[in-house]
């Protein structure tokens, strides 16, 4: 029998797709954007995907659920959100523990932002994983490179893993030992509209990229972050500036300095080539940018479910 999930803050699908992969069913898909659930309808209209507030969901309405993973909003916790934590208005770190403490799942997935790894964070840490532990879980957290597991970005990610009590015992999914660059991973779509200029490209963006940002609602359009972010994307000979509407023709100079296309930085963010995003540049950038990455949320599903399946096979 498959494993289910229970989504919160589900964005543009990253984590969800990752999960899919690592065979999980999800049994609910929440998320507050209207224009992102209508994102995830697209590409999966079999997911039961539900557009409410996060502090409107009812954990008891998905009692038996295996597994519940969040995406917590991050900007109480990051750098450009200004650190305020608890004090800040958008911290859903405690709506997201009573939708465990109602549906007391078999497991728990949630990251945000390395920030909420620093010491600055510590007492708020601590008292989000005695809760889940006081509920019955056993709690791991660490930061996780998505580098690490086949993304060509660093990406660092606060990410919480809690098993249930007796439920089973949960390995962190080993790294893998080759950084996949820039160059090779979009290579293809750099050279599609017939730039003379893309294999010396490929070879020049020989690196893991910088953390893709996605920016917020209010601020921030669709360029790769900011300036110490262009700099280092520059290295990898991309203009981070803004987000191009096509990739380089075959007129564009070979030294060229292209820009990225949404397409291409979705790739970066291990969304599969067929993932439709809906609205415009900035809104499609928006589910893009701030995703965590399938191939980690994959990853780490797979060693979820690795850890209830064999706590099943033992018990028979």
């Amino acid at each position: 029998m498959p494993l289910s999930v229970l989504e919160l803050c589900a964005g543009g699908g990253g984590q969800a797709i990752g999960l899919e992969r690592a065979g999980f069913e999800h049994m609910g898909v929440v998320e507050y954007e209207p224009l992102f659930c209508i994102t995830l309808r697209r590409n999966r209209p079999r997911w039961n995907t539900l557009q409410i507030d996060l502090r409107r969901v009812r954990g008891a309405d998905f009692k038996g659920v295996d597994l519940v993973a969040a995406g917590v909003p991050c900007p109480p916790f990051s750098v450009a959100g200004k650190q305020l934590g608890a004090s800040d208005e958008r911290d859903m770190f405690p709506h997201v523990i009573n939708i465990i403490d109602e549906a007391r799942p078999r497991a728990v997935l949630i990251e945000n932002v390395p920030g909420l790894a620093s010491a600055k964070f510590t007492d708020y840490r601590e008292a989000i994983c005695s809760r889940i532990s006081h509920i019955g879980y056993d709690v791991q957290y660490c930061v996780v490179n998505s580098s690490s597991h086949g993304v060509p970005q660093l990406r660092p990610r606060f990410v919480l893993v809690a098993i249930k009590h007796g439920a089973g015992h949960f390995r962190w999914p080993t790294p893998g030992s080759q950084k996949v660059t820039v160059g090779e991973t979009l290579h293809d779509l750099m050279s599609v509209e017939g730039w003379r200029g893309a294999q010396s490209w490929s070879r020049a963006a020989a690196d893991i990229a910088p953390t893709i940002v996605g920016g917020s609602k209010k601020h921030g359009g669709p360029d790769l972050g900011p300036t110490r972010a262009k700099a280092s994307w520059r290295a990898l000979r991309v203009d981070g500036l803004g987000i191009a509407d096509a990739a380089p023709g075959p007129a564009t100079p070979s030294d060229h300095c292209p820009r990225l296309t949404l397409r291409m930085v979705a790739r970066l963010q291990s969304f599969p080539d067929d993932w439709v995003f809906e609205g415009g540049k900035t809104a499609s950038y928006r589910q893009i940018g701030n995703a965590f990455p399938s191939r980690v949320a994959e990853a780490l599903g797979r060693s979820i479910a690795m850890a209830l399946k064999r706590r099943v096979a033992h018990a028979t």
